[in-house]
């Protein structure tokens, strides 16, 4: 034992900078005599030994905890850059949430540098929370965010809520990726650093140590926080947030074998009453104070030989992926902070060099996959999944490409989540994919509001409510439904859409729909209101739809439809006799119809980037003297620039040889964001010119909801529109300027605005909601 400390002795001095005093040897000695025999004596009583050594196996095993703790994790990645920097191994690896993450990937042999480079080319923030850029949604899902900012999933259990509100697909996927060369079904105790993540039963609130299957299963499970993250299921076990239990996991790499710890934590601090000022502040506390108190018992473990490292990381949040610099340099100071006691652990350059080759990597060598199986659990055949990916038995393994069919199929939304899972059976390598359908359906309500009031106008409301049941039928039959309900709008619209081609998305979709509402005439001269029209629309008809990839839509088809619209007020002459001043309007019709759309905007209520286009058309087929086309386009572009952003928008449409019957009061103009400073609908006409330039700036932002992010801006608006006989374009177009402030929130946008036109006229917003 003497023997083996003087070596141990003789490392650590010549890692030393500097002469060293014979006296000081001496002491120095003595110390590391102690730390060695405390080391060895805990390694003694190691109930298993999966801790290896690689090149002196006289040393003590050294065993890493990682703790969780969100975006504080990034700490972690600058503990173990000083440690590659000063020689000091990493044996075996026990981790919980994001140190679970970082302790995975460092386990899977990939080095500080690497994760730390290749982290900052990600957008973290974004995978974790599962965001999606709204142009990879398909169209139908792109036109839903336009009416409805919220669901609820209900069947024969009743109504049900995601298990989460983030599934975790695409970290899941980017771990897939970044340990592609880890075979899926092995001991992790193969790995070039042996490791453990840790969960928590959720049925039964164990401790769960992962030590097998699947490497990015078992560190998707370790970070599920509870209400935040979904539940994962692991053979059959559901799965949480392993900080529940054992945040700071040293009890598990004592098991493992260490003899010396080296444990990183990073939870953080409870925060003082005052600053407990929600529900959501006090439930989120009261975690933090569980949490804690499981950390006090595992540091209570801790032996003298033992390294506790405290990264100080402020008030820095668990969500905070923005200042990962921040916190990687903390982790960095507290490691060299430590570094009189780590230094003892050190290898010489020889010594580290070979423990690094043991330990590196697995090299990624060409893998095929000898077989596709899908796993469901649900009501999607497995065939409309296969379908969908462009792997096949036979092809090479790429994970990166697997993992692009997968998020197709993620964001379609059918699947709560899909995974692959490459296995290896002998020479034969299975690629499992498990797709998992909605566990919240398979009914869903989507709901909506809207409400608006202005100096020109009386204000209203409109609640959106829509229902949708998917895979009615194996073929994929789905049934839609769309209703709004408000002070001068109801409206009802049911459709089934059937897919035609699971390769090209061809489809049909018969549909039914009625409308009323109340159509306001006024004094273009005046402004003043001088009636109101009842307006009622009852259409049926029959579309055959083509999806331009994610581009957009494409429908065309046939469709019946009869309208009548009435005055609420009558006008009479001097002898008591209706004066027909406001007639009635009577129509039916057959018509084709065709309707193009591409939307590629990142958000339909708060463009600050992408485009979008509209073009349709309509032409009576069997209209006798009512017969008409109706044509109508809209464009929008938008572009950010840091915090400001610049969208511009037109609009042009015209009934060409008759009166749409149906609709007798043509387009509109008027109201919010649609020539400004005039109300709602106020003019009208056969045909239609309108243009819109604004300019936003994002004053500040939001991590906790309702609220999400505060703007100010300024609209240029102009337009007219023109009755059937005038000139398309003729005379001055109206205009108006718009100031506004508005902010997006987990109920829409709220908008507070007042416009400005020439002649002295303005109007005062207030609206909530971009569907009014």
């Amino acid at each position: 034992m003497t023997r083996l400390l003087l070596r141990g002795t003789t490392r650590s001095l010549a890692a030393s900078p500097g002469p060293v005093s014979s006296q000081s040897r001496v002491r120095r000695a003595a110390a590391l005599a102690f730390f060695f025999a405390a080391a060895f004596a805990s390694r003694d009583a190691a109930a298993e030994s999966v801790c290896t050594i690689a090149g002196d196996a006289h040393r003590p095993s050294v065993g890493l905890v990682l703790s969780g703790g969100g975006a504080r994790g990034y700490a972690h990645l600058g503990v173990l850059k000083v440690l590659e920097e000063n020689r000091i191994p990493v044996d075996c690896i026990a981790g919980t949430s994001m140190g679970a993450v970082v302790g995975g990937l460092y386990a899977s042999g990939m080095s500080a540098a690497e994760m730390e480079k290749r982290l900052e080319n990600v957008n973290l923030a974004d995978i974790a929370f599962d965001v999606s850029e709204r142009a990879e949604l398909p169209q139908s899902e792109r036109e839903d965010e336009r009416l409805y900012v919220g669901s609820l999933g209900f069947g024969p259990n009743g109504v049900k809520l995601p298990a989460g509100l983030v599934q975790g697909n695409r970290f899941r996927a980017l771990l897939q990726d970044w340990t592609s060369s880890v075979p899926g079904n092995q001991p992790f105790d193969k790995l070039p650093i042996p490791y453990r993540a840790i969960a928590t039963n959720l049925r039964t609130g164990e401790k769960v140590v992962l030590d097998h299957g699947s490497l990015p299963q078992a560190i998707r499970a370790s970070m599920a926080l509870p209400g935040l993250f979904a539940p994962t299921d692991v053979d059959g076990v559901t799965l949480v947030d392993g900080g529940l239990v054992s945040n700071l996991p040293i009890e598990t790499a004592r098991e493992m074998g260490a003899n010396v710890v080296i444990a990183v934590d990073i939870g953080s601090p409870l925060r003082p009453l005052d600053a407990l000022s929600s529900p959501a502040d006090v439930m989120q506390q009261t975690l933090g104070i569980l949490i804690h108190q499981n950390v006090a018992r595992q540091r209570a473990q801790l032996a003298a030989s033992d390294v506790l490292i405290e990264p100080q990381l402020g008030p820095l949040s668990f969500t905070d992926f923005a200042n990962a610099r921040a916190a990687i340099a903390a982790g960095e100071a507290a490691a060299r902070a430590a570094l009189p006691k780590l230094q003892a652990l050190a290898l010489p350059p020889e010594a580290y060099a070979e423990y690094r080759s043991a330990h590196a990597a697995l090299p990624r060598v060409p893998i095929r996959v000898t077989s596709v199986v899908v796993e469901t659990n649900g009501e999607v055949p497995p065939a409309r999944i296969l379908d969908h990916l462009h792997v096949k038995a036979g092809d090479v393994y790429d994970p990166a490409k697997v993992n692009q069919d997968l998020r197709e199929l993620t964001t379609s939304g059918d699947f709560e989540s899909v995974t692959q899972q490459l296995i290896t059976e002998g020479e034969g390598h299975r690629l499992v994919i498990d797709a998992r359908e909605k566990s919240w359906g398979p009914n869903f309500l989507l709901f909506g509001l809207g409400m608006s009031s202005s100096s020109k106008d009386q204000g209203g409301f409109r609640v959106n409510l829509g229902y949708r049941r998917p895979w009615l039928t194996p073929s994929g039959l789905e049934w839609r439904v769309d209703s709004i309900l408000g002070s001068e709008l109801l409206s009802f619209h049911t459709e089934l859409r059937q897919p035609l081609s699971t390769s090209f998305g061809y489809y049909v979709a018969p549909y039914a729909e009625v409308q009323r509402h109340f159509a306001n005439i006024y004094d273009n001269d005046t402004g003043f209101r001088l009636n109101q029209y009842h307006v009622q629309t009852e259409r049926a008809g029959f579309d055959f739809g083509v999806p331009l990839a994610r581009l957009g839509d494409f429908r065309i088809g046939l469709a019946y439809a009869h309208g009548y619209a009435g005055p609420v007020y009558n006008a009479f002459d001097d002898a008591g006799i209706n004066s027909e001043a406001y007639p009635k309007f009577y129509g039916r019709q057959v018509t084709a119809r065709a309707r193009l759309v591409i939307d590629q905007l990142d958000d339909p209520l708060f463009p600050r980037r992408g485009y979008f286009a509209e073009a349709r058309g309509e032409r009576t087929v069997f209209g006798g003297s009512d017969k008409f086309t109706e044509l109508y386009g809209k464009s929008i572009v938008a572009e950010s620039f840091g915090r400001q952003s610049v969208s511009a928008s037109l609009e042009a449409g015209a009934d060409i040889g008759g009166v749409n019957v149906v609709n007798p009061f043509g387009f509109t103009l008027g109201g919010f964001q649609h020539l400004s400073a005039y109300a709602a609908d106020q003019l009208s006409g056969n045909s239609l010119l309108y243009g819109q330039v604004t300019y936003l700036d994002q004053l500040m932002s939001f991590n906790i909801a309702p609220l999400r992010a505060l703007f100010a801006g300024v609209s240029l608006e102009a337009g007219n529109v023109w009755d059937q006989g005038d000139r398309f374009g003729s005379g001055k177009l109206r205009r108006s300027v718009t100031f506004f402030t508005s902010a997006t929130s987990s109920f829409g946008p709220l908008y507070v605005g007042i416009a400005f036109a020439p002649g002295g006229r303005r109007n005062i917003y207030f609206q909530l909601g971009h569907t009014y």
